[in-house]
């Protein structure tokens, strides 16, 4: 009787423990049943957050355009910095978060892109190599752009180093694979490296692609930065004069190839609402006495087509960045031509 009760005793804490087992799995199950539910949860309210957010910085892209029309629905010859276009960056507040936008003339700045208008119009290649060593057959946005590099005056950029630079940037550039001067780089440069990769042949997208490239440095690439930007899938070299930076005068120290104090002189007879038209600023004083003053003109005009906005938006700790490129047409036809995402 005793061995019977010693075994029912046995028994009954063996299934005691088979319960407690299936009840702490059952307590596991659900625990992390509900961490995943709340995880899930966090995950479309995140996702919801941050769509909020992108609408946010969409519906600032569309107040831009209705600002482009109605600066340029008086002044449609010109444009100037005093225009309300220009006044800065802006926010907004909105439920549960803000909109903060500011608008850029992409024409205020050199396009690298111009850079991959061909060199010479040479028919082979000993005549490129000759000419390329004379800088006769330089375009307009590489001068400028070799310039600016040796008068901002960075530690170990010289004449040299600045038409390696322009060259390794035509290469990349331009269609073909013909190294373009002593300083270029084309594929087999590229493909040499640790981590290889071939030459784009095309053009730049941002500014950033400057990393890549052959003799650019961060240091370099920083100190350019304020005074280049890219137009997208367009060579055009046309600046206006009327939106340079006053606190830039180094770009169009370069355009003229003038001194620092004849293009501060020039930015400073700008006035307000800058010039009226191009013969305004041909005729200036200050432009007819350099020497270079007419071969520069056909770099200058005063007015532009091509903006970019720099957004952001927040929405209940959910943040949004987004750069678009803008272009206009007779004054009225305004489309998107690219759109980044992220602070560029």
């Amino acid at each position: 009787m005793s061995v019977s009760l010693s075994k029912n005793h046995k028994q009954t804490g063996v299934a005691l423990i088979t319960v407690m087992l299936i009840v702490a799995l059952c307590a596991v199950i659900a625990s992390q049943m509900t961490a995943r539910l709340q995880m899930q949860m966090q995950r479309s309210a995140n996702i919801s957050f941050n769509q909020q957010a992108y609408w946010y910085a969409m519906g600032a892209e569309a107040f831009t355009k209705r600002v482009l029309i109605t600066s340029f629905k008086d002044d449609k010859q010109v444009t100037h910095l005093g225009q309300i276009w220009a006044q800065g960056e802006t926010t907004y507040p909105v439920d549960l978060g803000e909109i903060s936008g500011e608008i850029f003339d992409l024409q205020s700045c050199l396009n690298l892109n111009a850079l991959r208008a061909p060199l010479t119009k040479a028919d082979n290649e000993s005549e490129v190599n000759n000419k390329q060593k004379t800088g006769n057959n330089k375009v307009p946005a590489r001068l400028a752009f070799e310039i600016l590099l040796i008068n901002l005056q960075l530690d170990g950029v010289s004449q040299f180093e600045a038409e390696s630079m322009a060259d390794s940037l035509t290469d990349w550039l331009d269609e073909n694979s013909r190294i373009s001067g002593s300083g270029g780089a084309e594929d087999d440069d590229y493909a040499s490296r640790e981590f290889p990769y071939l030459a784009a042949n095309n053009f730049l997208a941002s500014v950033n692609e400057l990393r890549i490239l052959e003799h650019f440095t961060p240091t370099i690439i920083n100190a350019i930065k304020p005074y280049v930007c890219i137009i997208p899938d367009s060579d055009q070299h046309k600046i206006n004069i009327n939106t340079i930076d006053a606190e830039q005068p180094e770009l169009l120290q370069a355009l003229l190839d003038s001194t620092l104090e004849e293009a501060e002189q020039i930015l400073s007879a700008r006035g307000d609402e800058g010039f009226d038209s191009i013969d305004h600023f041909y005729n200036l004083p200050e432009v007819t006495k350099l020497k270079n003053s007419d071969s520069n003109k056909d770099q200058f005009v005063v007015d532009s087509e091509y903006f970019t906005l720099k957004a952001s938006a927040s929405f209940n700790n959910s943040f949004f960045a987004m750069n678009s490129v803008i272009k206009i047409t007779n004054n009225k036809d305004i489309d998107v031509i690219s759109r980044t995402i992220g602070h560029n």
